[in-house]
């Protein structure tokens, strides 16, 4: 098929005029619509729309815009964010104190040479440095979370000198394949194995199992890198480990000379009630990682945090990690400084610890009165899971709260666990919306003919 320079060019042209046209015509809304079925059909993946659009009974809803806790889309139908692209929208959509600093950065200059010193990559780190918990200090800069996991996997090598890693079952770490080797889940880590080696796994929260894999790989020669763990696992469930757990890792890892790694990207950033999860458990890590809410909503960035010691390897040769051509770039940093300032300024942490006490308090009497169906609530702060009987539970609640214009975590295949993940921002008033349409919908679902097999 020959492709012709005016047929591409009046192509972008159109696409264009959508995202620069302060008002469009019913008409271009509906193509729109139209055009992104299309597109996602032929251009991106057709099994997205299927696994994507699970909650909703047809593809007409295309999101447009958003401020918030709320997103409209084409045709202005509002809805209650209550999924928070997984983490991401910890201040709410284009919060307008982020929005001002990118827009503020973009008029002088948005991606740095490459070759002077660009200031803002040394003064977010700083800033890092400033909030992060004990002596962590050093940051690289990257543009997602699984490759912020893989510097730390690096990292722990390149500074200890051993190999192993051990993870968790159920974690969650990225989908590279160093990241994707770390984390605990067949589903993900099935259609490409074999993966890295010298990756293993144990029950997340077992710490006698954890320290009994260690011994035993360096009974059999291997040495032990590191262990990378999630505060609360987001993915693996809404999954909090028991109080002395990260205690027992601190000490593990300072007994045979591993590294603990802190996997802060959905718990970071005043998620859970605290700045970052493992504070909830008084420790320090070797290296923390963060990404999602860490570009305030509004840029993609994440960053590796590691304490002095391990940073030496680095000092011979600044690139070894390597040198992402993106990766603390001046936009990017502008908005995670604006995203770190309003955190800050505005207690997110104790906001979204107190908003998550008053979902869990009430989520907690639903359960209770309906406990054959949804089986355990569980969580820290605005991250919150409810357990259901079974998978087609959790999948006919998400597509009721659809129905009702609230979107939760929850496809076709994967509903068992439905994460709550709303924005800081998010009022008491769409809390209340959100927590009487669940236990309206289950208390309809209690009544109904095909759950009587699970309630019986």
């Amino acid at each position: 098929m020959q492709k012709s320079r005016e047929e591409s060019l009046r192509l972008a042209k159109n696409i264009l005029h959508f995202i620069e046209s302060e008002e469009l015509s019913t008409e271009e809304k509906q193509q729109i619509v139209d055009d992104s079925v299309e597109n996602f059909e032929k251009y991106v993946n057709r099994a997205i729309l299927k696994h994507r659009k699970a909650a909703s009974t047809d593809f007409s809803f295309v999101e447009w815009e958003g401020e918030g806790a709320v997103f409209r889309d084409t045709k202005g139908r509002e809805f209650i964010d209550c999924l928070g692209g997984y983490g991401v929208y910890l201040l709410g959509h284009r919060n307008p104190k982020v929005v001002k600093a990118v827009e503020a950065q973009i008029k002088r200059y948005a991606l740095h040479s490459q070759e002077l010193i660009d200031p803002l990559r040394g003064y977010l780190s700083k800033l890092v440095a400033a909030i992060t918990p004990g002596d962590l200090q050093y940051s690289y800069l990257t543009n997602c979370g699984t490759e912020a996991n893989e510097m730390a996997l690096k990292l722990a090598r390149i500074a200890t000198g051993k190999r192993c890693f051990i993870s968790t079952t159920n974690g969650f770490h990225g989908k590279t394949f160093g990241s994707l080797s770390a984390s605990g889940k067949a589903v993900f880590r099935e259609p490409y194995m074999p993966l890295l080696p010298g990756f293993y796994h144990v029950e997340y929260g077992n710490a006698d199992e954890t320290e009994r894999m260690v011994k035993n790989l360096e009974a059999t020669g291997e040495t032990v890198a590191g262990i990378i763990v999630e505060p609360i696992q987001g993915e693996g469930g809404v999954n909090v480990p028991p109080q002395d757990y990260f205690k027992r890792l601190r000490e593990i890892c300072d007994k045979h000379g591993c590294l603990l790694i802190d996997d802060e990207i959905q718990t970071g950033m005043g998620r859970t009630g605290r700045m970052f999860g493992i504070e909830h458990f008084d420790v320090v890590p070797d290296i923390m990682t963060l990404g999602k809410a860490f570009g305030g909503g509004v840029m993609p960035i994440a960053a590796m945090v590691a304490r002095p010691q391990h940073w030496s390897k680095l000092e011979e040769n600044p690139f070894l990690l390597g040198s992402s051509t993106f990766g603390g770039n001046p936009l990017c940093c502008a908005g995670a400084i604006a995203g770190i300032k309003t955190i800050l300024e505005e207690n997110i942490p104790e906001v979204a610890r107190e908003k998550g006490e008053y979902i869990l308090t009430r989520l907690g009497k639903i359960q209770s009165q309906y406990s054959d169906l949804m089986v355990a609530v569980r969580g820290k702060g605005l991250l919150i899971g409810m357990q259901f009987a079974n998978n087609e539970i959790g999948f006919d609640l998400a597509k009721r709260l659809f129905t009702d214009n609230i979107l939760v975590g929850g496809t076709l295949n994967n509903a068992t666990v439905i994460r709550i993940e709303p924005p800081a921002v998010i009022s008491y008033e769409q809390i209340d919306t959100v927590l009487n349409a669940i236990e309206q919908h289950l208390g309809a679902m209690a009544n109904e003919p095909q759950y009587q097999t699970v309630l019986s």
